[in-house]
């Protein structure tokens, strides 16, 4: 078994195929026994994906003419190859000649590939230095992304575009109603697992070093889950009651789902609503494994008159679908996939759903609209919008010290406080 070719195929389902990343190693690593083997072809594929932009400019130099389509898992190869000598601890002799061995019998790629890492070798510090001089290398993104991060944050850009380019951490969700912030960090050092909490979020435990989630104390059992904490300040934020009906739109996979059962101990008639049903798998597994009770349903936001049946709610959370531009450490390949005429056609979709969640809603209810984009576009532009449009609704100020207040609503970026991207904003029904 050839790490490095199951690896370029992975790579080649992304980049050239247009396939999610967590799709496609999803179902390469099932056929990977071995843990070690598993880590390394995924440490690969995010590291190639993550520096892609900046990778594909330099083989570009080292080339004397383009790789044809069809050749892309060669490519595949020799950015992988690239990226062990520049990012990981393998010796070069290693990377290279285990990089070529991966082309098997094409004999002109191996002598290619070998060429043009070997040139790489000679002739790094030149080529690097290049790189750093080409925004769209230096920053490993596509140049229509680093121009709207510039736009929408100019003080902010650099350190964002920094932040995307980092291995995020791994950040727990104590469950509420079987523990403690205070005491499940006595579990963790029990264990030797070191962490710390995030104080303004009482869920919330920050990891100093990942680990497999079959090594958390009671994961089985409930008493934790994995969930960045910015997403977790949905919870608090929608200021859930005992006996009040609460609909979770775009649930799937469910971990604000939980978190808010999780904060709310009493009695509440959960909805948990989402388009795609294999998704909804992963809500019920999730619940299940929480003893946490939900109405789980297929359905779409934007045609609630489908599976609505007649029921109002006194809490509604819109998790908007979005440009994800602010989960970029979680998901690199967002940087491949996404196009800029994708933010347009995503903003129509969040004000239908924003509409139709809008009637769905009691008078003196709470509607609460999140998404992880740092885009202003679909995010304070789209609550301002729609509060021109809706004199029932009014904006609930968020008072928090984390984030930055905007006109509308409040924006987390890349990093802050080593959290996602995250956009809030609270609005209640006037007539109560």
């Amino acid at each position: 078994m050839n790490l490095r070719l199951i690896t370029a195929g992975v790579l080649s389902k992304v980049i050239k195929d247009g396939q999610s990343l967590t799709i496609a190693l999803e179902r390469t690593l099932e056929a990977v026994d071995d843990s070690k083997d598993r880590a390394f072809v995924q440490a690969l594929c995010y590291g190639v994906v993550r520096q892609y932009h900046r990778l594909d400019f330099i083989l570009q130099l080292l080339l004397s003419k383009p790789l044809r389509n069809k050749e892309s898992d060669i490519k595949m190869l020799i950015l992988m190859g690239l990226y062990q000598l520049r990012y990981m601890r393998v010796k070069s002799h290693a990377a290279v000649s285990e990089t070529v061995t991966a082309a098997k019998k094409k004999s002109w790629a191996k002598s290619l590939i070998n060429g043009v890492l070997r040139q790489y070798i000679r002739e790094q510090e030149g080529l690097e230095k290049q790189a750093d001089q080409q925004s769209t290398a230096f920053n490993s993104h596509p140049q229509w992304l680093i121009d709207r991060i510039n736009t929408d944050w100019p003080e902010q850009a650099k350190d964002i575009l920094l932040e995307n380019n980092q291995q995020p951490p791994m950040v727990l969700r104590v469950n509420l109603t079987q523990n403690s912030q205070q005491a499940y960090l006595k579990l963790l050092a029990e264990q030797s697992l070191h962490a710390r909490p995030v104080s303004f979020c009482p869920s919330a435990i920050l990891l100093e070093q990942p680990v497999a989630v079959e090594k958390l104390p009671g994961f089985s059992a409930g008493l934790v889950s994995v969930q960045d904490t910015a997403a977790q300040l949905a919870a608090e934020l929608l200021d859930v009651h005992a006996g009040q009906t609460v609909l979770d739109l775009c649930a799937a996979p469910g971990g604000k789902t939980a978190a808010i059962l999780e904060l709310q101990n009493a009695s509440v008639s959960m909805w948990a609503v989402d388009i795609d049903e294999s998704r909804l798998k992963r809500v019920e597994e999730n619940l299940r494994r929480l003893n946490l009770k939900a109405k789980v349903l297929v359905g779409d936001a934007a045609k609630p008159e489908a599976w609505v049946q007649g029921q109002l709610f006194d809490r509604i959370l819109v998790d908007a679908p979005c440009s994800a531009l602010g989960v970029i450490r979680r998901h690199p390949d967002i940087k491949v996939l996404r196009r800029e005429s994708d933010i347009s056609t995503l903003q129509v979709t969040q004000k239908q759903i924003l509409k139709q969640a809008w009637e769905l809603l009691v008078p003196g209810g709470i509607l609460l609209y999140a998404t992880c984009s740092i885009l202003k576009q679909e995010n304070e532009e789209q609550i301002a919008a729609f509060l021109n449009n809706h004199t029932d609704a009014v904006e609930l100020p968020i008072i928090a010290d984390w984030g930055i207040k905007t006109k509308r609503g409040r924006q987390v970026l890349t990093g802050d406080s080593g959290m996602d991207g995250f956009y809030y904003a609270r609005l209640v029904k006037k007539g109560a």
